[in-house]
């Protein structure tokens, strides 16, 4: 498995091109070799291509804006063609579908022709969770129904350790689970403090990453993206490399 970067992490950091250009190479002088390309400026498929040629880096899944993927999928797939990227991200159930009951049905509709071509062109849409996938209905999660209602070919999942467990769940379990369907995972850790949970650097919280790294590898996960939302007021940079320094000693690379 590969370590890379979601770069969601330094988001704050890609805002504008000349900034986001120097956070790639910051990134790369860490050690990454593959990034997640999310929460940028705009930018031009072109241009993403000749900055990950300049740093050597690879982009292996972006998240990409959900009215394009379901509207103008064609581009999508062009965009991602150019800059070599296999994954084609959702970053979650859009926004006005959360918490309707219609919602399994309305994300069909929006998106089993988009996953379709994706898969056509040799690609895969994937999606990312959050908590509240883990809600239950009849004792089936949500994230359960949405994995049942795609075939596996057209429907990834960018399963996140942090959010499974803050919905409830066993990362290490839904990693078995959705064996042959998480490619791509998302590792950020979760700590204690003050009486509330919060996210951390890999390592610095209580997420049992042996098992769910052990369980990703044997569900066929090929990167391992380090994601970390809330850095909890420091540098960005730092948590990024204090998780690529714990997963590097864990033999992946």
């Amino acid at each position: 498995m590969k370590i890379g970067a979601q770069l969601y992490t330094v988001r704050n950091y890609t805002q504008n091109l000349e900034d986001f250009s120097e956070t790639l190479k910051k990134v790369a002088d860490i050690g990454y070799t593959t990034v997640q390309v999310s929460g940028t400026c705009a930018y031009e498929a072109d241009w993403l291509k000749e900055q990950l040629d300049k740093t050597g880096l690879a982009c292996v899944i972006t998240h990409t804006n959900q009215e394009r993927i379901a509207n103008d999928t064609d581009a999508v797939i062009a965009d991602h063609k150019i800059f070599g990227c296999g994954y084609i991200g959702l970053g979650s159930i859009p926004g006005p579908l959360w918490g309707n009951p219609a919602a399994l049905e309305a994300f069909r509709e929006l998106y089993t022709e988009p996953a379709k071509k994706i898969r056509a062109a040799g690609m895969k849409l994937m999606y990312h969770n959050h908590a509240f996938e883990f809600t239950k209905a009849n004792g089936v999660t949500f994230l359960e129904r949405l994995a049942a209602s795609f075939p596996a070919e057209e429907l990834g999942f960018t399963l996140d350790s942090y959010w499974v467990q803050a919905g409830g769940g066993d990362p290490a379990y839904f990693a078995e689970l959705l064996k042959g369907r998480i490619d791509c995972v998302h590792v950020k850790d979760m700590a204690y403090q003050n009486d509330k949970s919060r996210m951390a650097y890999i390592g610095e919280g209580n997420i049992n990453f042996d098992r769910f790294l052990s369980a990703c590898e044997n569900s066929g996960t090929k990167y391992v993206l380090v994601e970390q939302d809330d850095c909890q007021n420091r540098d960005p940079f730092w948590c990024l490399k204090k998780s690529y320094e714990y997963l590097t000693a864990k033999g992946l690379d």
